[in-house]
């Protein structure tokens, strides 16, 4: 097959295959516009995906552009943030990173040439005055009385308003379009507005910033952006973001063209809410790994290529729908299946004292780092006189088809031997406390000895050679696959699952002490496990990626 025809197919690339055919274009170029006041989470990466997918595969230009315009709710630790998140993805902006502030200038420039044309004007309206006057979907809006001013005034009133002599909140300029319009967004919309707050890049310099709907467009136009994509909310946006461009000297007419955001269950992707969930500490941070952010994924031990591949597989439509996270755990269960080393560790440890081995004696064994590729080579694993297993792998009574270890049962212990439970110890209330085993010399290093069959075999640690590990195991954050759809009085917060983090004290093998944070594993019939970075020289944390059961393909056939 070739590369052309592996392209993905959806209608933004039909649109941009009609232009380039009709020789419209010479270059595709496209943009990630972010605002520096959040982490971004897994809609955005969607949204990247789609914008720098498509400038890759067209052999165009990918723009990152922070659109900075509102210092209020602005930081440089969200832009150092976004900026590691992009990279990390994969997105490559190269040389073409861009600030909506490198247009201060220019766009203050634009909005004088409107007042010029008689387009825009300063209004002295309050903010509740400026919604009566706006009108409602079924009546139109009424026209302000500070409306027809003179394009003298209005300048003279701008200068006033960029030196800083009007408080917040007393005036705005506004374009002039249609108070009538049936599009509220056309109703002489918000220019600039006066804030007095200094700007992570341009400090003191400006006291006035240009709303979102007045630079974006014209940000797109000064760049040579060829597509403006962007999600359906924007919509109704569109005819204003044409409207300004068909309205001033831009250098060039940018595309816009929406599609459908990334909805996937269990996840909320407001900034605002998010930013909630952060200040009242619901979570640890913006990358706590039950977070949507990006920083939250990777965290958690998600990869870059498992993301990708959701979005991939989730593509590009014209309607909203929501995708299953089991989907998304699926792609990450067949990244990190060909790529990580396994290792044993056990999570609700009983103890398993070997009655015959030899006190004070370890014998070592040898298991794959990955059974399918030997190429990853191998590590040593300790057995000793006492040793931990799964509580679950024990049942005193067990049933027919349980074929892991009972009284009188036989079990592999994985690379080492066979084992034979003949006794437990309790306590007062009656719960095992000890198993007590034998082992078969003869089945060292697993070999089987008489030929008989033994079915079950159990991962395991030493009980005094091992690490302890802090694991921290995740549910969803929220309870309901939408989780704001909350009752009369509720908020979203009322749907946040209380179980969402649960942390115990596990027991691993001991070259898991050599594991560096951000590392990952598959913890052998149990899941697979990343370092946290609150791992320090003295304590082990791990963190649950995604279990091995996979429900996602069982549902989906595969």
């Amino acid at each position: 097959m070739s590369e052309e025809e592996e392209k993905p197919s959806n209608f933004i690339r039909d649109f941009i295959d009609e232009e380039l055919a009709a020789n419209k274009h010479e270059q595709i170029v496209t943009r990630f516009p972010p605002e520096p006041n959040g982490y971004l989470h897994i809609g955005h990466a969607f949204a990247i995906q789609v914008s720098h997918g498509i400038a890759k595969d067209y052999n165009g230009r990918f723009h990152l552009r922070f659109d900075d315009t509102n210092p209020a709710k602005e930081e440089d630790e969200y832009v150092q943030a976004i900026k590691k998140d992009v990279s990390w993805l994969g997105a490559d902006w190269k040389d073409h990173l861009y600030f909506t502030s490198d247009y201060f200038d220019q766009l203050f420039d634009w909005a004088i040439h409107l007042i010029k044309e008689g387009k825009a004007y300063v209004d002295d309206l309050t903010p509740e005055e400026m919604r009566e006057y706006r009108g409602t979907l079924t009546e139109v809006g009424k026209n302000s009385p500070y409306r027809d001013r003179t394009p003298e005034e209005n300048l003279e009133l701008l200068e006033a308003m960029k030196a800083g002599k009007f408080e917040e909140g007393s005036k705005v300029l506004r374009a002039k379009i249609d108070m009538a319009h049936a599009n509220m967004n056309m109703r002489d919309p918000v220019l600039y507005r006066i804030m007095h707050t200094p700007h992570h890049r341009t400090a003191n310099k400006w006291k006035i910033y240009p709303s979102y709907d007045f630079a974006h467009g014209q940000s797109d136009a000064i760049e040579g952006i060829t597509h403006s994509l962007c999600s359906l909310e924007f919509e109704f946006h569109r005819p204003l973001y044409n409207w300004f461009i068909e309205n001033l000297p831009v250098p060039h007419t940018p595309r816009q063209i929406e599609f459908a955001r990334l909805n996937v269950e269990y996840i909320l992707t407001s900034k605002r809410k998010l930013l909630q969930l952060v200040n009242e500490g619901h979570v640890r941070g913006w990358d706590d790994p039950r977070m949507p952010t990006i920083s939250g994924f990777r965290r958690r031990g998600y990869t870059a290529d498992a993301i990708n591949e959701f979005c991939y597989r989730a593509g590009v439509a014209k309607r909203e729908r929501l995708n299953e996270y089991s989907l998304l755990e699926y792609c990450l269960r067949q990244d990190l299946e060909a790529k990580v080393h396994r290792r044993m560790a056990v999570l609700d440890p009983v103890k398993v004292t070997i009655e015959n081995f030899p006190e004070g004696e370890t014998e070592w064994y040898e298991g794959p780092n990955h059974p399918a590729n030997p190429e990853m080579g191998t590590r040593k694993v300790p057995l000793t006189k006492e040793i931990y297993i799964e509580r679950g792998d024990f049942m005193e009574n067990p049933p027919r088809k349980f074929f892991r270890l009972g009284i009188g049962r036989e079990v592999r212990l994985r690379y080492a031997c066979y084992i034979t439970c003949t006794s437990v110890v309790k306590d007062d209330e009656g719960n095992i406390t000890e198993i007590i085993a034998t082992f078969d010399p003869e089945s060292r290093g697993g070999s089987t000895p008489d030929n008989r069959k033994v079915k079950g075999t159990i991962h395991w640690v030493s009980a005094s050679e091992n690490v302890e590990i802090e694991a921290r195991n995740y549910g969803q954050l929220f309870t309901k696959t939408v989780p704001d759809d909350v009752e009369e009085g509720q908020t979203y917060i009322d749907n946040l699952n209380p179980n969402s983090e649960t942390v115990s004290t596990i027991y691993g093998e001991p070259e898991l002490k050599n594991a560096k944070i951000g590392e990952a594993f598959q913890f052998e019939r149990k899941g697979y496990y990343v370092v946290d970075p609150d791992t320090t020289d003295t304590k082990m944390v791990f963190n649950e990626s995604v279990g091995l059961r996979d429900s996602w393909s069982k549902k989906a056939g595969k």
